[in-house]
């Protein structure tokens, strides 16, 4: 490699990309019509916000219990119907299990269009049809991890050991029979996995999807919101903060031992 086509010589590349990220950043502020000057000018506002966060009332504290518990409770219950309804359709979005490529691709693609639905709009629309409470909240979690879980699945379905599964053909095994003998006892350390994976990542939506209207600890954090009683707001925030810690600690070390 000669001197010259060494990084030191490269700089010319370093200045493109800067300043084509300075075009594409300029364009966005103009095309958004973003004020910044708004920011320095409400400085003032929040200083005050700041300010009213900063003095929790820890006296609210014991009100958010109760709250906390349903919305942990929504969490496991939609996170456990999710992964159940997501496994057999992660089977069958699989050629190594169905062996057609048309249904694969079917399900598949339904799959997708779960995915591609946010949380916050989901939880809108239960609301609406179903109303505002904690099964609002279990359905569309439930829904989410269903979304979530069944791509991991299926992903790890694709990566199996096909030797177990040419053992069980061979012996006269139907399709349903392959999937429970030759295919689940590969996946089942890795779905349980997923599961609290999907729980902890519930957890948090949880006290986002509440404030919608879907129960939980949410509701807690809407109305504190809409009354200015921003000393609620930061206890609320900071047991939120401490609960998903807990959590994803807890997970995090049984998917651990679970590898």
């Amino acid at each position: 490699m000669k001197i010259r086509d060494t990084v030191h010589f490269q700089w010319y590349k370093t200045l493109f990309v800067v300043v084509l990220l300075g075009l594409c950043l300029y364009t966005s502020i103009r095309a958004t019509k973003a004020d910044f000057g708004q920011l320095v000018t409400n400085i003032g506002q929040v200083n005050a916000f700041l300010t009213k966060l900063s003095h929790p009332d820890f006296n609210y504290l014991p009100r958010l219990v109760d709250p906390m518990v349903k919305t942990l409770k929504m969490s496991a219950l939609g996170t456990v119907l999710g992964v159940l309804l997501a496994i057999p359709f992660a089977f069958l979005s699989t050629t190594v299990v169905t062996g057609n490529p048309v249904v694969t691709h079917v399900f598949r693609f339904f799959l997708n269009i779960i995915r591609t639905i946010p949380n916050l709009l989901l939880a809108a629309l239960l609301v609406a049809i179903i109303g505002i409470g904690e099964a609002t909240g279990v359905v569309t979690i439930a829904i989410f991890t269903f979304g979530v879980t069944s791509q991991l699945i299926f992903e790890s379905i694709e990566t199996i050991d096909y030797a177990p599964l040419e053992a069980t053909a061979a012996v006269g095994a139907n399709r349903l029979k392959t999937a429970v003998w030759a295919v689940w006892p590969q996946i089942a350390s890795s779905v349980l996995s997923y599961t609290f994976y999907a729980f902890e990542l519930n957890v948090r939506a949880s006290a986002v999807l509440g404030y919608v209207g879907a129960g939980g600890i949410g509701v807690k954090l809407n109305e504190a919101l809409g009354l200015f009683r921003y000393e609620r707001v930061s206890v609320i925030i900071l047991f939120i903060f401490v609960i998903v810690a807990v959590v994803d600690n807890v997970s995090e070390s049984i998917r651990r031992r679970l590898k």
